[in-house]
């Protein structure tokens, strides 16, 4: 796709990749018609083209029915993020306006009344619409902590990452990778466990995240080309005194994560442990779940995944190269990982269905840690259940401090 056009917005350029979409996905097929065979090709394309394309403008999805500032009270209407329980950001007037929404106060099926600590900025007072945020935290700053805005040297050039040290400085780092749409402010949840943990946290950008430099193409590769820039900021780490490190990937940051772990030996080489938080494990899985959420065709999200694998993928979304999402399946290549892991994911994730973490804490049982949760949405099970997510983390840490790297592994048998 050219910059800023779209090559579906002129009619010879739509019958071509409506055909090249039905070829390569394979929609014509004996007994489909031409009409059904080609809507479901713009479908398809349309599809493959939004799951690759980094996000601008968030959706704001929940109505707001009332505000009442001086009683600090917001009712919203009722929807399955709006009655979420726990405390959570709220982005409204297309992100100009922020607020901090603590737990349900109260909830009658068709309208949620929830408490307001804080308003940021912006006329809360006027919003009509909003969205909810599991980040909470809109800086370090709001820690309470010292911490250092630094720069990881990527292939693509410099990416901005925040480094935040333990109470008492040492060799341990949490290299924390944001999810798709979102940024490194969604990690900062888990800052205060690992810094009370004993370990330094780096809160990493990558490209096309609207932080880092963007690739060529400014399309998301879905962890098989973000993994380059976690092995530069895991670099970065072992420059700065990192002797263990321990990778954290949340929704899509998990899929690059793994990537990361099974292309790189320089980041095996001091790996001691994995976190993943509601992650992005079966791109072909996700697809098919969002499929049925937006109510398309059962095949559509099969399709979109065969799709993004052909070379059409780079004329209909804008790639600089096919995905291969086959080549991406982690619990293929689930015998390869070799240290342990704590993935923690909830049944009513709403967004990445938890299937593909099942699938890879039974290929793995000897190194999953594999933590269920119920009533949390997607990346907010800190949100929901803070105590418990705290604890999990800090014994998952816990155990890890003392670990021997890969790198002193090999060393102690070729000394032997």
């Amino acid at each position: 796709m050219t910059r800023g056009r779209s090559r579906l917005g002129r009619g010879e350029d739509a019958r071509s990749a409506v055909a090249t979409a039905a070829a390569a996905a394979g929609l014509v097929v004996a007994g489909v018609t031409a009409a059904t065979a080609a809507a479901a090709a713009v479908v398809t394309v349309l599809m493959a083209r939004r799951v690759v394309t980094p996000v601008a403008v968030r959706d704001e999805d929940v109505r707001v029915v009332s505000v009442d500032l001086a009683a600090g009270e917001i009712r919203l209407e009722s929807s399955p993020e709006s009655a979420m329980t726990g405390r959570y950001g709220f982005w409204f007037d297309r992100e100009s306006g922020h607020a901090r929404l603590g737990d349900v106060l109260a909830d009658d099926g068709r309208t949620v009344r929830r408490a307001v600590p804080s308003v940021d900025f912006g006329r809360l007072d006027r919003a009509r619409r909003g969205r909810m945020n599991g980040w909470y935290y809109l800086g370090p700053w709001e820690l309470g902590h010292r911490y250092e805005n630094v720069l990881v040297e990527t292939a693509l050039g410099p990416a901005p990452a925040w480094h935040i040290p333990a109470e008492t400085p040492g060799p341990n780092w949490i290299v924390q990778v944001h999810g798709r749409g979102a940024k490194r402010h969604e990690a900062l949840r888990a800052v205060d466990t690992a810094r009370e943990a004993g370990w330094d946290s780096l809160l990493v950008s990558y490209r096309n995240d609207g932080e880092a430099p963007d690739s060529v193409d400014r399309r998301y590769g879905l962890g098989g080309t973000e993994w380059a820039d976690v092995v530069a900021a895991v670099r970065y780490a072992v420059e700065h005194g990192a002797e263990r490190v321990v990778l954290m990937g949340w929704s899509m940051g998990g899929a690059i994560s793994l990537q990361a772990v099974l292309r790189s030996d320089e980041v095996r080489e001091r790996l001691v442990g994995i976190v993943l938080d509601s992650p992005a494990i079966d791109w072909s899985d996700i697809l098919r779940f969002q499929g049925t959420l937006q109510r398309l065709p059962h095949p559509i999200g099969d399709l979109t995944t065969r799709l993004l694998g052909t070379d059409a993928a780079v004329m209909l979304t804008g790639l600089a190269a096919p995905i291969d999402l086959e080549g991406l399946d982690v619990i293929a290549h689930a015998d390869e990982l070799d240290v342990p892991m704590l993935l923690m994911h909830s049944v009513d994730d709403g967004f990445v269905p938890i299937d593909g973490s099942r699938r890879l804490a039974a290929a793995r049982p000897d190194l999953v840690d594999f933590e269920v949760f119920e009533g949390a949405r997607h990346t907010k099970l800190w949100n929901h259940d803070p105590e418990r997510w705290m604890a999990l983390l800090r014994r998952f840490l816990d155990r890890q401090a003392d670990a021997a790297p890969a790198e002193d592994l090999i060393d102690d048998e070729i000394v032997g």
